[in-house]
């Protein structure tokens, strides 16, 4: 092939074009950063109060980091063959058409990236007004202006470009990494060790009491490393760096979740872990008495934050993606050359994400809640992107690929299985819910149903010109 999928996509727009500036180390730094969320600070206590023992409990924690390494041997196939900013907006693209590409990233945009930022963004925010509340401001409104500033600087720093976004992130990444470590040693090291009993009970060799609702929870805290594929068109070092990126960050992430929930049950015992409202504050608390709560408080707004700025940077892509796209969305398609970044579909990414703040502090929990019950579209077009690798690799067997998934075609299968099954588990739950007394799966379908009518009207407006010409 004379030209690759980015030289072809670039092609076609104003000539400006993604550049491969981030190194092996930025690589990681992003894939880690936005895995590494607010979720290890809470999951781990889901899954002791569901696992029936600490040994069960471990191979939980290393088989969703398994798993996520097969997921990721896949995506490193699906990102050498086809490098581009858009991700897995490409990859449907060309597995399933354009049609089910615009309503991923419709929902990726809608719900999915802008949905999580201001979540964050509310997780920061009520963490720092913990740590350094803002007593100048009314009651209620600490928060909600820690999450707004938050993402206005962030923005505003990833609007500098891709190097100044990603040398934050390298800082930011690092300073979670050791806050993780932190919490480790002060378990092993400050903090009195569960007494025997709690730590051994008679449940220890019990099996768990929903292996498969754990593993839900296992999965989502492992969830984020397929946001790798949004900067495959801008990695140095080509397929070799990609697989190196994927493969060191879910082994980085995988070692820091088992130190993290050893620490865990060192302190607190399966008992107390189960019961914990709050498993690293009280981990640090009884290290380190009060100032060690303040201290996690910190850690968490930390995480936090470095989940909003990786989420940032690979979100996006995928708007600038459909803007190259598609002709009537072509200002999200703009790239800043200098800069090296999505400018308008940045700008854009941060309004919508402070007007779902606003809605967020209209509707408390609810948004949240509305949010998380959007989880079956997510997996629904995680599958799609696992079942895209058979789609490609039949209707185009010559095409190379620098890197091919070991045991074709056992783990693509055992991926796509998990995402299948994790489809079925979050509409299992969604359906058993209720928001403003309406059934939460129908937010999913107003997410699909809305990005259908968009899509409607997208290309209504695109055939008019031919009507009126005709």
């Amino acid at each position: 092939m004379d030209r690759t999928d980015v030289d072809r996509f670039v092609s076609s727009a104003d000539g400006s074009q993604p550049r491969r500036l981030l190194g092996l180390r930025q690589a990681i730094a992003l894939i880690v950063g936005v895995v590494i969320g607010a979720g290890i600070f809470k999951s781990p206590s889901i899954v002791a109060g569901l696992s029936g023992s600490a040994e069960w409990m471990f191979a939980m924690w290393i088989l969703g980091g398994v798993i996520s390494l097969i997921g990721a041997l896949c995506y490193a196939e699906l990102t050498t063959a086809y490098p581009h900013p858009g991700g897995d907006y490409h990859f449907l693209h060309r597995a399933f058409g354009r049609s089910t590409a615009f309503l991923f990233g419709w929902a990726r945009f809608a719900v999915i990236t802008t949905g999580s930022i201001a979540l964050l963004a509310f997780v920061f925010g009520d963490y720092m007004q913990q740590a350094a509340p803002l007593t100048m401001l009314p009651a209620g409104w600490g928060a909600p202006a820690y999450a707004c500033a938050v993402i206005v600087i962030l923005s505003i720093v990833n609007l500098r470009g891709l190097r100044a976004g990603a040398g934050t992130q390298m800082w930011l990444t690092l300073t979670e990494i050791g806050g993780l470590l932190l919490l480790v040693l002060a378990a092993a090291i400050f903090a009195e060790p569960a007494a025997p009993a709690a730590a051994t009970s008679t449940v220890a060799t019990a099996a768990p009491v929903s292996f498969g609702m754990a593993m839900v929870f296992v999965l989502l805290t492992y969830g984020g490393w397929n946001e790798a594929a949004y900067i495959s068109a801008e990695l140095r070092g080509g397929a070799a760096s990609m697989v190196r990126a994927l493969t060191l960050s879910i082994l980085i992430i995988t070692v820091l979740y088992l130190m993290v929930t050893w620490a865990c049950l060192h302190v607190l015992g399966m008992q107390g872990m189960a019961g914990s409202d709050a498993l690293a504050a009280d981990v640090m608390g009884r290290a380190f008495g009060s100032s060690g709560e303040k201290v996690i408080s910190v850690l968490v707004a930390v995480s936090a934050l470095t989940s909003i700025n990786a989420t940032m940077i690979v979100g996006a892509r995928t708007g600038f993606a459909m803007g190259r796209d598609w002709r009537q969305l072509g200002r999200l398609g703009q790239w800043d050359e200098e800069r090296s970044s999505p400018a308008v579909a940045m700008t854009i990414q941060c309004a919508a994400a402070l007007v779902l703040v606003g809605v967020g502090v209209a509707f408390g929990s609810g948004f949240k809640a509305m949010v998380e019950f959007t989880a079956p579209v997510f997996w629904l077009f995680f599958l799609l992107s696992g079942l895209s690798l058979f789609m490609l690799r039949r209707r185009e067997p010559n095409l190379p690929r620098p890197f091919k998934v070991p045991l074709y075609p056992l783990l693509p299968l055992l991926f796509c299985a998990t995402c299948a099954y994790m489809l079925w588990s979050s509409l299992s739950y969604v359906y058993s819910q209720s928001l403003g007394g309406l059934n939460a799966a129908w937010i999913g379908v107003a997410v699909l149903a809305s990005g259908l009518l968009l899509l409607l009207f997208v290309r209504s407006k695109a055939e008019a010109p031919e009507r009126t010409h005709s």
